[in-house]
């Protein structure tokens, strides 16, 4: 942990290649939720893996990932941020990889492959924007400052958003997080889902210039982040497994995590990014504790599966808007950069389609609790989990108490109370609907990325017909037919002119 009181930054190494360290209130405000993530998910991680194999790699990637993570949310200059994004990129691979199956294998290429995609747009951007700092300094601000008056501008800002975007998990670049979190252990998926996936928004935030009016490039990306928030919400509907369920549920907050922030680009907005750091914060602690609660569902026994599964209820549902919790409060902070027109009534569809979604995730909770009656999940799985889950209700509420009053409306007014219930009870009448009389269809974990396997396999047969087609028409009367019957077509062609 770093402490700056004089909020100076931190330099390290030598003069000529140091790196510099800093904590602005974006950086901190997610560094603090990661942080008790991380703490909480790794007393998790050590009983839920016992008896595993290749703990000590687990715990190896663990903390490169962490170390990757906590990294990202102090890096002040683009080297360091590029370093530490990288180790980031590594150690959640390992991570999902852990357990060795094909799936495992196939997620951790598809992650690493675009994960290396989005690494390599990112570098050509900050070299690009290298050029443009003034002096010889790599600083992020002296970067994001620069960039509104880039002959580059516009490619800069393009790699910018295609880099994170992939990272955030904006369609159709979604395709490595159900894969990921499906694979992963409980612990990691949490981790991932939680923390690790904020560094992009993170970037978003610290290198696009929120302060400037960019209409068009900001139109894009709240286009694109409200359409992932759509399409996650859908596409989840006809999943069974809570962690894929959870992946999905990702795709779509991400996405309207997005959103905001490309609502703040449009009308050069710079308290967009506040709004989308709490947004971002609350989501920490909640998707956190929704995957771990995996675990514990697994190891309690139906006689003591209620006391787990009302607050798991709340908690995802929390997610939709319903009014007192964390998720309540992250949507009046964004309320304002949202505005009042299409953005606005997209969101409320995402909010109906999170509840929705969420409570999806619970249904196919309780098909995975334990076949043991009696059993109950122990005390070092259910505490960490239930720590994280009562942080994911407090620790909203202090930040949203912390905003000087008068800047932000009062949550506990009826108008507001309605405004949060409304999406909630609407999605709870359609889950209900559709339990009842509607048979969703099974699209496979990945969507797009399903299509594109069975084009590789069919790819081969499609190549050996091509071949074989090519080897016949260079056959010599073959060759000569198909000239002389092209020739008459030509022919006919120019005296029917």
């Amino acid at each position: 942990m770093l402490l700056v009181s004089d909020d100076s930054p931190l330099v390290v190494g030598p003069a000529r290649l140091h790196l510099t360290f800093a904590l602005d209130l974006p950086g901190a405000l997610l560094l603090g939720v990661a942080a008790l993530l991380w703490i909480m998910a790794g007393a998790y991680a050590s009983p839920y893996l016992q008896g595993r194999p290749n703990r000590g790699r687990f715990a190896v990637c663990w903390l490169t990932a962490l170390t990757g993570c906590i990294g990202v949310f102090l890096a002040a200059d683009m080297v360091g941020f590029y370093l530490f994004l990288a180790m980031l990129t590594l150690g959640a691979c390992g991570l999902i990889i852990q357990h060795e199956t094909a799936d495992a294998w196939r997620a951790g290429a598809l992650y690493i492959g675009l994960g290396l995609l989005a690494e390599t747009l990112l570098l050509i951007a900050f070299v690009l924007l290298a050029a443009d700092i003034p002096g010889n300094g790599l600083l992020i601000g002296d970067a994001a400052a620069a960039l509104p008056t880039s002959p580059h501008r516009d490619l800069i800002i393009s790699l910018l958003i295609a880099g994170f975007g992939m990272k955030a998990g904006l369609v159709p670049f979604h395709v490595w997080m159900p894969r990921a979190y499906a694979a992963a252990p409980a612990p990691a998926a949490a981790v991932l889902s939680g923390a690790a996936v904020k560094a992009s928004i993170l970037g978003m935030i610290r290198f696009l210039p929120l302060d400037t009016a960019l209409p068009h490039a900001g139109t894009l990306l709240a286009a694109a982040g409200l359409f992932a928030a759509l399409y996650g919400v859908v596409i989840g509907m006809t999943q069974r497994r809570p962690k894929v369920v959870l992946a999905y549920s990702s795709v779509s907050q991400m996405g309207f995590i997005v959103a905001v922030i490309g609502m703040g680009m449009i009308a050069g907005d710079g308290r967009a990014a506040l709004a989308a750091i709490f947004y971002s914060a609350n989501h920490v602690l909640v998707k956190g504790a929704l995957f771990l609660s995996v675990g514990v569902i697994a190891a309690t026994g139906r006689r003591y599966l209620l006391p787990i599964l009302v607050p798991v209820a709340i908690i995802a549902v929390g997610l939709g808007g319903l009014p007192l919790t964390g998720g309540a409060l992250a949507k009046i902070v964004v309320d304002g950069p949202l505005g009042d027109g299409a953005a606005n009534t997209v969101a409320t569809l995402s909010a109906v389609g999170t509840t929705l979604l969420m409570l999806q995730f619970v249904r196919g909770l309780v098909t995975t609790a334990s076949t043991d009656y009696e059993a109950t999940a122990a005390p070092s799985l259910f505490w960490p989990w239930l720590s994280t889950a009562v942080a994911s209700l407090i620790v909203p509420w202090a930040l949203f108490l912390a905003v000087p009053e008068g800047m932000l409306p009062n949550p506990l007014a009826p108008e507001l109370l309605w405004k949060a219930l409304f999406p909630v009870l609407l999605g709870a009448i359609l889950a209900a609907v559709l339990w009842r009389w509607v048979r969703l269809p099974h699209i496979p974990e990945g969507d797009i990325v399903v299509v594109l396997d069975r084009c590789v396999k069919i790819a081969p047969a499609w190549g050996r017909t091509i071949e074989q087609a090519e080897g016949t028409l260079r056959q010599w009367h073959v060759a000569g037919i198909s000239l002389l019957a092209l020739t008459v077509a030509l022919g006919a062609a120019l005296l029917a002119q």
